[in-house]
């Protein structure tokens, strides 16, 4: 699917919202019990978004007007990648990594790390990043992830 990636701006707040509530619950629950999907859940109200934006490069995937996905860079760290679950499969978020690759090596960065869920640790091992090691805060467990810039991104 052809979407154009760009730069996130406060009036998408609600729909990454829409898009991070949406693939949370349709995907990411299929990994994680309901306490934990709630507790992410409540990290990306638009006014948490709306405050990621001043501290991260946030970027969205937008196809035609709708917001298909989304990712940011937080320094040398990729975070919160998240595709519409009607949107997933179809190359939307190898094309938001593909940003955040080319973001990151521009910034001199020379590996990224990614907090993986366990819903998306294949598509980053696809992508070349490689398992670190398991981080757990209480039940939710998360795979760190690493990759080397500056050879395939």
């Amino acid at each position: 699917m052809a979407c154009q990636v760009r730069p996130a701006t406060g009036e998408d707040t609600a729909a990454i919202s829409r898009v991070v509530i949406a693939a949370l619950h349709e995907s990411n629950s299929q990994d994680y019990a309901p306490d934990v999907i709630a507790r992410v859940e409540r990290s990306f109200s638009p006014e948490a978004i709306s405050a990621l934006l001043d501290k991260r490069q946030v970027f969205v995937a937008v196809s035609g007007s709708l917001i298909t996905g989304t990712a940011s860079l937080d320094g040398d760290v990729v975070r919160s990648v998240f595709v519409d679950p009607a949107y997933q499969g179809a190359g939307v978020g190898r094309q938001l990594m593909s940003v955040i690759h080319a973001a990151a090596a521009s910034a001199g960065v020379d590996a990224l790390r990614v907090p993986s869920s366990m819903t998306a640790q294949a598509f980053y091992a696809a992508l070349g990043y490689r398992k670190i090691h398991d981080a757990f805060y209480g039940t939710e467990r998360t795979i760190i992830m690493e990759k080397q810039l500056g050879r395939q991104c």
